[in-house]
């Protein structure tokens, strides 16, 4: 399948998630609203215990923004709304009653990094290598470094972020605490994955929202926080150096 989707299965009490995208899992507005939207209405279904949350394909687990919609970007409301998107997924993913399992088979980029690190437990295979990339362009990780701060500390969040060259390799990330274990491949990932979420499902549904609760405290303020990020966001993707750079990449 080459045209983009975000899928949801239901199996004994697992809900998958999924969303590809053909241009390496770079993530455009409409993918980032219906992964919103499905992360919610899974986490809503009394049926679900847990959900894990993967995308298509086999080499990239997310790009990151979507290149083609920030060269379009033309005023900093559109801006806003673009980076917005970003936000709208990590807070779907903060706010959702059931733990989330992230299944990182590859290399992942900014906004995809945000993601990796909204998850309450990720697993990856050590082809998933991370980079924060955004300085690059003229912008910063603005929306998604609350939530890569939170799971690896400010240090090592600001390390990569000014670093925005440098890929950081999946044994680096699972150091900083961003995954739990790294696997030699795909199929002993999706294995463990598969079993985690399994012995997930015997637990007190009503204990594992509780620890969500804790797990997330402090958080309360994002839904405003975030958006004042994505509103910086959106401001700088119209700076002359941005426009130029972007240029490069059309």
């Amino acid at each position: 399948m080459s045209e983009a989707y975000v899928i949801k299965e239901i199996n004994n009490n697992i809900a998958t998630i999924e969303f590809f995208h053909p241009e390496q899992n770079s993530l455009p507005s409409d993918i980032l609203a219906l992964l919103a939207n499905t992360i919610t209405e899974v986490g809503n279904n009394s049926e679900v215990k847990v959900i894990i949350l993967k995308s298509g394909g086999d080499r990239t687990f997310c790009a990151g923004a979507s290149f083609q919609e920030l060269i379009s970007i033309n005023d900093a409301a559109t801006g806003k709304v673009f980076f917005s998107g970003f936000a709208n997924v990590i807070n779907a993913m903060r706010k959702c009653p059931k733990f989330i399992i992230g299944r990182i088979q590859g290399k992942t980029v900014g906004g995809g990094v945000g993601i990796a690190a909204s998850t309450d437990y990720c697993m990856a295979t050590k082809f998933a290598a991370i980079k924060l990339s955004e300085l690059n362009v003229g912008i910063g990780p603005f929306v998604v470094s609350p939530a890569i701060e939170r799971k690896m500390g400010v240090s090592a969040m600001s390390q990569i972020a000014i670093d925005a060259n440098t890929f950081y390799d999946a044994n680096w990330a699972k150091e900083k605490g961003l995954f739990s274990q790294v696997f030699e491949n795909i199929e002993e990932m999706d294995e463990a994955v598969q079993k985690f979420a399994e012995h997930l499902c015997t637990y007190n549904p009503d204990a594992m929202t509780e620890m969500k609760k804790v797990f997330w405290r402090g958080t309360e303020d994002w839904d405003s926080l975030l958006a004042e990020r994505a509103a910086i966001s959106g401001r700088l993707v119209l700076s002359d150096f941005t426009k130029e750079t972007l240029k490069k990449f059309k």
